[in-house]
């Protein structure tokens, strides 16, 4: 792949971070860190948008500025599910 179709490529999945998983990221994380359970749809949102960020990871991994997004992106999925375990254990 050039570097203008990579370029292309990870623009639209920042596109798609930004007007589309990270609001509902975080509206979910407000949610739970309120000590609500997640919902079906929720999980389902979670699983999808793992499953894409295993199949972007290439493009991620190849330039740093995105790769700390990356980072960062990862601790709020794994903040949201543990807090999410432990609302699920208080249920």
């Amino acid at each position: 792949m050039s570097d203008s179709s990579e370029d292309a490529t990870l623009q639209a999945l920042l596109d798609r971070l930004t007007k589309f998983r990270l609001p509902r990221l975080l509206d979910i994380k407000k949610r739970v860190d309120g000590g609500e359970r997640l919902t079906d749809s929720e999980v389902g949102f979670l699983t999808h948008a793992l499953e894409d960020a295993q199949d972007a990871a290439k493009f991620v991994t190849r330039n740093p500025k995105a790769h700390a997004l990356g980072a960062q992106i990862v601790q709020l999925y794994e903040d949201i599910v543990g807090r999410a375990l432990e609302n699920e254990k208080h249920t």
